[in-house]
């Protein structure tokens, strides 16, 4: 296993507006189409066939069997949506409670115009995110099937692509009808996806996606779900999230098996990488791309937004439901001294370490035997 140092340079100080910023302005080829990442790892045959030794992982393969849904036929593609109705997010803007009379703020004379409008834009460019998120995750699940040496994760994560694939399918396809348009990939989730891929370990490929990307998109998916009204898109979330569900349980359920065998540096590696995903998927949700549409300030929103009092940044915080109980349960928070713990303290997620891991939850979110579509 690997024990290389990840690349940390600049995130001692998490709230660095500077950082955040270069990374932003560094997105200087949006326009392209074809993105080449160098994939480092080893492709891995098994001649062990014996389904069902990890019980665990042979159960959520023959959950997922029977859970597949249809993004063309199973949702009503004539439903009429309004997108500037889909979501009202000038309630969710969580900001510090005297933004918006400060008269030097950015967004001092919005009104309704303008919030609409950026209603409307926040939602396109969230739905793109995700959007290319489920494509990195499909490449990143192809590759857990070249690079897993077990047969029972090799089995589910095939299921897994499948899904992925369904999912880059259904967002793009809601994007372009319904909402006229995509935004390019966020900087910051580019830079981590190409991290992913990039990694020769195996296990980092399931960290970095199973547990962080998929964790938090299970979150903001479950949020978006909650708040809008809009019937296609709260009915194609609640398929999405089913099978969100069961891809972090993946993660969890095999990540267990193999950190019980790793050296603390192999850990301490890992805890690092994940605080550094962690960011990156908060910088991410700063989205500098719609300040800029709507001719803001960027620096000096990014700069607010980072400065709003903890208890003022709810949807920031709410991504990390998932991520931090499943760092729990892998040990990752206190191993090395508690040296994660303390970083997602610094950042204000701690509180959320003792919400139930997805080990077993994925049950809940099944359409069959959960919640149902509603």
């Amino acid at each position: 296993m690997a024990t290389t140092e990840p690349n940390l340079s600049g995130y001692d100080d998490a709230n660095s507006v500077e950082r955040i910023m270069e990374i932003a302005q560094a997105n200087t080829d949006v326009d392209e189409i074809i993105h080449v990442v160098e994939d480092n790892a080893d492709a891995i045959f098994t001649w062990n066939y014996d389904k069902g030794e990890r019980v665990k992982l042979d159960k959520l393969y023959e959950k997922a069997k029977t859970s597949q849904w249809n993004a063309t036929t199973d949702l009503d593609w004539s439903t009429e949506v309004d997108p500037y109705e889909v979501l009202d997010l000038q309630a969710e803007l969580q900001l510090n409670p005297e933004f918006e009379a400060d008269p030097t703020s950015p967004i001092y004379n919005w009104g309704d115009k303008e919030w609409r409008e950026f209603s409307y834009q926040s939602t396109k460019w969230r739905l793109s995110q995700f959007m290319h998120g489920e494509q990195g995750a499909l490449l990143c699940t192809a590759k857990i099937v070249e690079t897993v040496p077990w047969i029972d994760a090799k089995y589910y994560a095939a299921t897994q692509t499948i899904d992925e694939a369904r999912h880059v399918e259904v967002f793009a396809r809601y994007i372009d009808e319904k909402l006229e348009g995509e935004y390019p990939i966020n900087p910051h989730l580019r830079l981590l996806l190409d991290d992913i891929i990039n990694d020769s370990d195996w296990d980092m490929t399931y960290l970095g996606m199973q547990i962080m990307v998929e964790g938090l998109a299970l979150a903001a998916f479950g949020f978006m779900h909650d708040f809008t009204a809009e019937p296609l898109l709260k009915k194609l979330l609640r398929y999405v999230m089913s099978d969100e569900a069961r891809h972090v349980a993946f993660g969890v359920l095999s990540l267990q098996e193999v950190y019980q065998d790793m050296t603390l540096a192999e850990i301490q590696y890992r805890q690092e990488f994940a605080f550094e995903a962690a960011l990156r998927m908060r910088d991410r949700f700063l989205q500098q791309e719609v300040w800029e549409h709507m001719g803001v300030d960027t620096r000096e929103m990014t700069k607010r937004l980072l400065e709003a009092p903890e208890e003022a940044k709810v949807f920031q915080r709410m991504l990390f439901t998932k991520i931090v109980p499943n760092c729990r349960k892998l040990g990752l928070l206190d191993a090395g001294e508690g040296w994660l713990r303390e970083k997602f303290t610094e950042i204000g997620v701690i509180e959320f370490e003792h919400m139930p891991d997805t080990g077993a939850e994925f049950l809940d979110y099944d359409i069959d035997e959960g919640a149902g579509e509603g």
